[in-house]
């Protein structure tokens, strides 16, 4: 199989009228778990054969042949970091610089819409109504609940969540003493009429992927809690607290977020909260469905590859990641550092934009800090002139509910607000993915060197052991030609962005599908439903660009679609507009998940 020629970037038509192949990802492995992943196992890690099965799945799929041995014109790009530029956004608040978190909560918590005061008589319908972070802020404040008696709520929850009757899985560690201080550290506050912020007694968990005192940061696995002491909350972290946010715990993941099913057999393999028999997504899973389930109206994750839009799309919730830069990677677990970063898991976008608003990163120089745009939400005029850009062969390689139900999304911000939608080409979709499956994969095993030499490989779930057998093959020729591609891409995205707002598409080409008995204590590989989950989140981690998935409908079977928006460098307040759009014009179709929890209800 003759590697591929690449001509240089600007030579490549990305209009709709262009000549370049779509290759929808023709994965050649099939699912295995149980007895037959430990067997595949075995075979990976002998000595000779081992080396000749990965050359051969390489081979496979397409990795040598666009990536490795390919014959590309353009230098490596090794970061996806991009300098500040002053877009011109509508409808939004320059924050004052140098404000702490929780005067930055303020401010955003101004930009929100009027809405109705949300007393505790006000029991959600039969179709999905989420508490808000203003809506626990106000029953806080006129004392008809307590930060303290929300807490106790949340706690009997995750206790049945947790019973053999339901097995959710939802958290990997959660201290109830921890919580229950800070929840009456909370309630004094309002009792004294001095709440920190809007966010003070809101309950936010925790991916075990970053650094919350006092737990140890596991990344999903038996051993790395061990190896790496936590000994500081991470910067993120830091800020919810200093905004009063009650810290719930570490919520469960993929382990070391090496797949994107959220099955992981040390903790348990999270469920979706629609039904309880499929995935949950990953590797962010726990973040997910704690949202989904009223638990907490807002999460952290960490996207490296789309694993905060991902679950958020296959559980229902808003999933936002920004700029790559925006928000510190301090505490967070290096696993892939020049694609990975924290981002929000929400109930509805204003929380996101609430919690966004609290984390971003202003430890820089102000010279060099980013300015910071919050979408005035509350404006009775969207923006307007928004143009979304679409690749019509790729948006449509999903499934066919999942086509259709975002197909009318669209026609709906056309009939309400005018937006236009562009036919483009996006050139090397497929080429793009396994770059960054060689670049996230090289990153992995290079940070996690100093450990896994000195492990035992029976610590280390099965299917993981699969990906790092795959991840230590990537030679520095793979890594080098992957970031030509990054270089690429980047141009691509720039000149599309030159004539369109942001790029739309499907999160995710399947909704979430059944969770088998077989992988609960092995893990599964499936990487024909895995490529259809990452399909459309790449640009985003690749390159750094800010996205940001809303729920827009349902497939026939009750479960959740999504639908993804990828805006410009720094353009986080377009996105949150045009997210918060969608979610109003959606939000009356909302059904509540099948495991839901009203934690404002006495």
């Amino acid at each position: 199989m003759a590697p591929k020629v690449y001509k240089p970037a600007a030579q490549v038509n990305l209009g709709p009228d262009s000549d370049e192949f779509y290759i929808s990802p023709n994965v050649k492995a099939p699912r295995v778990a149980g007895l037959l992943v430990k067997i595949f196992v075995w075979i990976l890690e002998m000595p000779i054969i081992g080396p000749i099965v990965v050359y051969i799945l390489k081979k496979d799929n397409l990795i040598n042949k666009l990536v490795q041995d390919a014959e590309i014109p353009e230098p490596p790009l090794f970061t996806a970091t991009h300098s500040w530029e002053d877009i011109p956004e509508q409808n939004v608040s320059l924050a004052k610089p140098d404000l702490s978190p929780a005067e930055r909560v303020r401010e955003a918590i101004e930009c929100l819409p009027a809405s109705l005061e949300a007393t505790l008589t006000d029991a959600p319908s039969s179709s999905l109504n989420r508490w808000t972070i203003r809506d626990f802020s106000r029953a806080y404040t006129s004392g008809e609940t307590t930060p303290i008696q929300v807490a106790k709520r949340f706690l009997a929850a995750v206790k049945e969540c947790s019973s053999p009757g339901l097995n959710m899985a939802f958290f990997i560690s959660h201290n109830p003493e921890d919580i229950m201080r800070q929840a009456e550290e909370s309630t004094l506050r309002y009792q004294r009429g001095t709440p920190l912020s809007a966010m003070d007694g809101i309950l936010v968990a925790v991916k075990d992927e970053i650094d919350c005192l006092p737990y140890p940061t596991t990344g999903g696995t038996r051993w790395l809690g061990r190896a790496r002491a936590c000994a500081a909350d991470a910067a993120c972290v830091a800020q919810l607290r200093a905004c009063g946010a009650v810290l719930a715990g570490k919520t469960n993941m993929h382990e070391l977020g090496a797949g994107t099913s959220g099955i992981n057999p040390h903790y348990g393999s999270t469920r979706n909260p629609y039904n309880a028999g499929r995935v949950s997504g990953g590797s962010s899973s726990g973040s997910a469905a704690v949202v989904c389930t009223g638990l907490c109206p807002v999460a952290l994750g960490v996207d490296g590859g789309g694993s905060v839009r991902m679950p958020a799309a296959l559980c229902g919730v808003v999933g936002f990641k920004p700029t790559a830069g925006r928000l510190s990677n301090a505490g967070v677990l290096p696993l892939n550092w020049t694609v990975g970063m924290p981002g929000i898991l929400a109930g509805t976008v204003e929380d996101a934009a609430v919690a966004y608003s609290a984390i971003v990163d202003q430890s820089q120089p102000s010279c060099l800090r980013p300015e910071l745009n919050l979408p005035l939400l509350k404006s009775s005029l969207s923006i307007n002139n928004i143009k979304l850009a679409k690749y019509a062969k790729w948006f449509n390689d999903s499934a066919e509910d999942i086509r259709s139900c975002c197909d009318k999304a669209l026609h709906v911000l056309h009939a309400q607000y005018g937006w236009e939608t562009l036919d483009v080409t996006i050139p090397e979709i497929e080429e793009m993915r396994l770059a960054h499956y060689v670049t996230i994969g090289s990153e992995c095993t290079a940070s996690l060197a100093k450990y896994l030499d000195k492990l035992k490989r029976s610590e280390i779930g099965w299917d993981v052991r699969v990906a790092l057998s795959v991840y230590g093959s990537f030679s520095s020729r793979a890594y080098l030609n992957s970031q030509r591609l990054r270089n690429r891409q980047m141009y691509f995205h720039k000149e599309i962005f030159k004539a369109a707002d942001v790029i739309v598409s499907p999160m995710t080409g399947v909704t979430a599908y059944a969770l088998q008995d077989d992988a609960l204590n092995s893990g599964e590989l499936d990487y024909i439903n895995g490529a259809a989950l990452v399909r459309y989140s790449i640009a985003g981690n690749f390159l750094g660009l800010p996205a940001i998935t809303v729920m827009v409908g349902y497939d026939k079977a009750g479960l959740p679609i999504g639908l993804q928006f990828i805006g410009r460098p720094w353009s986080e307040a377009t996105l949150l507009h045009i997210a918060f759009a969608m979610q109003e014009a959606c939000k009356k179709h909302y059904k509540k998940p099948a495991v839901f929890y009203d934690l404002l209800k006495k």
